[in-house]
């Protein structure tokens, strides 16, 4: 058999859970309320309950990561995503949900963080970005076709077909897993002692960054939740419309994010781009907002032009994060650095729903433009905040921890 690249292996790998992904998705909600049985509301708590303890668990398993070698970590957090999602198909109850949903995305979130560290040590620092955007196009391909093997699923409405889906999401992790274990290994580093068990949440400049990447990240949960809600009570746009803006946003993504990433080469680059991006997001907002109370295709045109500068705005915030991420990491503990930001996705998942269900849908016009506000504010702080990460690092292995206080 011929040998295959590594950058072409990632690609796989990443395909290969995106579909799996893609469809779990689209039915894990039905799923746990028509075939489990659980009421709605204890499915949101259990998988917030989740997510919280994923957002835990990244930067201790990216620190595994960075000890015992990121290939080995994520091969093993792979199968585990597996696993979890198998099983789902046994849970009966509430607890056991909540178990099993904790372990889910914990094994997620550790995943991601093994990743990106197995990534850094296979490509050169000033390749990482171009890579990302490819296997974030290649992310979308993925989740849009599972989506429409979910939508067969969804079609059907069996207790069967919703196990079918749960398993092909299991094999989906065992073929990362399989294709995970064909890459280069990568040596752990030597990690140096960081005095203290907080570790990089005592890099406080780094922090910083992560922290303000968590606010521009709130996006997340608007294509999924906050839209469609908004379009169902706020406009009287066609409730179709939904399904088209995700389309629309996964076909973007997919087509031109490498594009979007090009000029992103450096903190410079990538604290413009985070800076532009967070102005398109305010417009973004702001038209989004004008939608309230138009005519049903007013409103449609409106929401579709609003969607395309989101798309705009992921894109370039999406360039700039990977690149400050990688940039402002130390090269031995890139791993647990990047479990640590990679938080802002479960925080969005997380807490975004809730606060931006409330913000947006209850306020409406002004909660648009708070949101958009607040974007432009933490873009315009990221500049400074890269800065200092920046010139922290530079001044000694040690001194990017800043002492307790």
């Amino acid at each position: 058999m011929s040998k295959i690249h590594p950058r072409r292996l990632l690609a796989l790998a990443q395909l290969s859970n995106s579909v799996g992904d893609g469809a779990y998705y689209t039915t894990s909600a039905l799923y746990f309320t028509q075939v489990i049985g659980l009421a709605p509301a204890r499915v949101g708590l259990g998988l917030t309950l989740g997510w919280a303890v994923g957002s835990v668990a990244g930067v201790p398993l990216g620190r595994l990561a960075d000890r015992r070698g990121a290939r080995g970590t994520a091969v093993l957090l792979a199968l585990a995503t597996g696993l979890a999602v198998a099983s789902f198909t046994l849970v009966r109850g509430f607890v056991p949900f909540v178990l099993v949903a904790c372990g889910y995305a914990a094994a997620q979130s550790g995943l991601a963080a093994a990743r990106q560290a197995l990534l850094a040590g296979l490509v050169p620092a000033g390749e990482r970005t171009g890579l990302l955007a490819r296997l974030q196009a290649t992310l979308n391909a993925g989740l849009a076709v599972g989506a429409g093997l979910g939508g067969l699923a969804l079609n059907a409405g069996t207790r069967e077909a919703y196990l079918g889906v749960l398993v092909v999401d299991a094999v989906s992790f065992l073929v990362c897993a399989s294709l995970l274990a064909r890459l280069p290994r990568v040596a752990p580093g030597r990690v140096r002692p960081r005095g203290g068990g907080l570790g990089v949440l005592r890099d406080r400049p780094y922090a910083l960054v992560a922290l303000l990447n968590t606010v521009l990240l709130l996006r997340m949960p608007l294509l999924s939740l906050v839209l469609p809600l908004w379009i169902t009570e706020r406009t009287g746009a066609p409730a179709w419309l939904v399904s088209a803006l995700f389309v629309l946003n996964t076909a973007v993504v997919t087509v031109f994010q490498v594009r979007a990433a090009r000029g992103v080469t450096g903190l410079a680059s990538a604290t413009r781009a985070v800076r532009r991006a967070g102005w398109v997001m305010c417009a973004a907002c702001a038209v989004f907002a004008l939608s309230a109370g138009a005519s049903p295709w007013v409103a449609a045109g409106v929401l579709v032009l609003g969607s395309v500068l989101q798309v705009v705005a992921e894109m370039g915030q999406s360039a700039g994060s990977w690149q400050l991420s990688f940039d402002l990491a130390p090269a031995d503990r890139v791993g647990e650095y990047q479990g640590l930001f990679g938080t802002g996705v479960t925080v969005a998942r997380t807490l975004g729903p809730l606060v931006l269900t409330w913000l947006l849908v209850e306020w409406g016009t002004p909660g648009w433009l708070l949101l958009g506000a607040a974007i432009v504010a933490a873009s315009y702080a990221m500049g400074p905040a890269a800065r200092r990460a920046a010139a922290v690092r530079t001044t000694g292995p040690s001194a990017a921890l800043v002492p307790a206080s």
